[in-house]
């Protein structure tokens, strides 16, 4: 039997590899004739950085940048040279062997996933660090940058990444206002600074397809999961609208870039890349499947074990797992999905789908212990897979 696992993220609870480390020592106890691979998947939020960089043989560094809070925190960022990319990668990215691409993740200098439920305010938060991340990349010569944008937690429009790479905000009295994020919108009255000349392309891996605001944009759809209060709500979008109003003016830039699709991801750090650099938005998945040679790997498999935190009708739009499984039904392959919550039919999935749904944690277990157990309640629905 070739089992192939390949397991994102279980938010707050697991990473993505812990989760097949797991699934993997259980079913090699129990059979150990079996050829088993373990893959972390990531489609830009947690441990997209990690995963990229070491399954390309690249380097990680890290850091000391500026946490979503602004207190320093220790972020990752991985570099990997043009010659470890695949053939087909460096033709699409204009790279040539010895280009170097500098991966940066969101989640790591300005993610949700670090803050405890009752410090999330993205009125408090910034991407600062991210953009210092970045800085660093072009200091050092990066000829491409690849940024994942899951898992972010703010809704600053970027501005702390053009303030980190140099952009200036000011009050009416002409003072300056440093660690800019949105509380203190209603006190910019200009835009001052310039950026460096150096930035390289930016490729961003994004799967959601939300405008900067309206009813789907960065604040209507994730800002509640970053602490936004409902009444807040116009508030926010009304100051945000005024200072994308200033910033595309400042630097010459339509106001279309607020109504591209995938412009209000990560709080809509997208846009404010946008209008200073050379940026390419790419499908999350369709990345790291190149990356790491999924579609190999899944042909050559037997029986495919996926799964996430909460598997999902969102799961089937784009999102790893989902994908995976829905490609492996198409080839004929076992498929069998593991998550702490499943709120979708196995038809769902595929016409007439004969897909092994395995909710791992009881309907009736708290969330903060289904969080804490979920190791645990894998390993126990591990041991009596067949």
């Amino acid at each position: 039997m070739n089992v192939l696992i390949c397991f994102d993220k279980f938010k707050d609870s697991m990473s993505a590899t812990q989760a097949g480390a797991i699934l993997e020592t259980v079913l090699a106890e129990k059979h150990p004739d079996w050829e088993i691979e373990t893959i972390a998947l990531a489609d830009g939020g947690e441990g997209f950085c990690e995963i990229l960089t070491t399954t390309q043989k690249g380097k990680l560094e890290t850091h000391e940048v500026s946490g979503s809070l602004f207190d320093p925190i220790q972020a990752q960022l991985g570099w990997v040279t043009g010659a470890n990319l695949s053939s087909e990668t460096r033709k699409d990215w204009n790279l040539e062997r010895t280009s170097k691409v500098a991966i940066i993740e969101i989640a790591q200098a300005s993610g949700l996933q670090e803050l405890p439920i009752d410090a999330r305010d993205c009125w408090k938060t910034s991407s600062l660090g991210t953009g210092q991340l970045i800085r660093v990349a072009v200091e050092q010569g990066a000829d491409c940058i690849l940024l994942g944008v899951g898992g972010s937690s703010t809704n600053d429009l970027g501005l702390g990444v053009l303030e980190a790479l140099g952009l200036e905000f000011y009050d009416r009295d002409n003072l300056l206002l440093q660690s800019i994020r949105p509380e203190l919108w209603q006190q910019v009255d200009q835009i001052q600074g310039s950026l460096p000349t150096n930035i390289p392309p930016i490729k961003i891996a994004c799967d959601v397809q939300n405008p900067l605001f309206g009813p789907q944009g960065a604040a209507a759809i994730y800002g509640p999961q970053k602490g936004l209060k409902p009444k807040d709500h116009p508030t926010i979008e009304k100051e945000g609208k005024r200072i994308a109003t200033l910033l595309c003016n400042y630097l010459q830039q339509p106001w279309k870039l607020t109504e591209v699709p995938g412009s209000g991801a990560a709080g809509g750090i997208t846009f404010g890349l946008s209008t200073c650099c050379n940026v390419e938005l790419l499908p999350g998945f369709d990345l790291v499947s190149q990356w790491l040679n999924i579609p190999e790997k899944l042909e050559t498999c037997d029986w495919l074990i996926t799964g996430e935190g909460k598997f999902d009708s969102s799961s089937l739009q784009g999102k790893g797992p989902g994908t995976l499984a829905q490609t492996a039904l198409t080839k004929g392959k076992r498929v069998t999905i593991m998550a702490g919550r499943i709120d979708i039919t196995a038809t769902q999935i595929g016409k007439e789908s004969k897909t092994e749904l395995i909710e791992i944690s009881p309907r009736d277990l708290p969330l903060s212990l289904a969080l804490e157990k979920g190791p645990e309640l894998l390993a126990k629905e591990a041991a009596i897979l067949i």
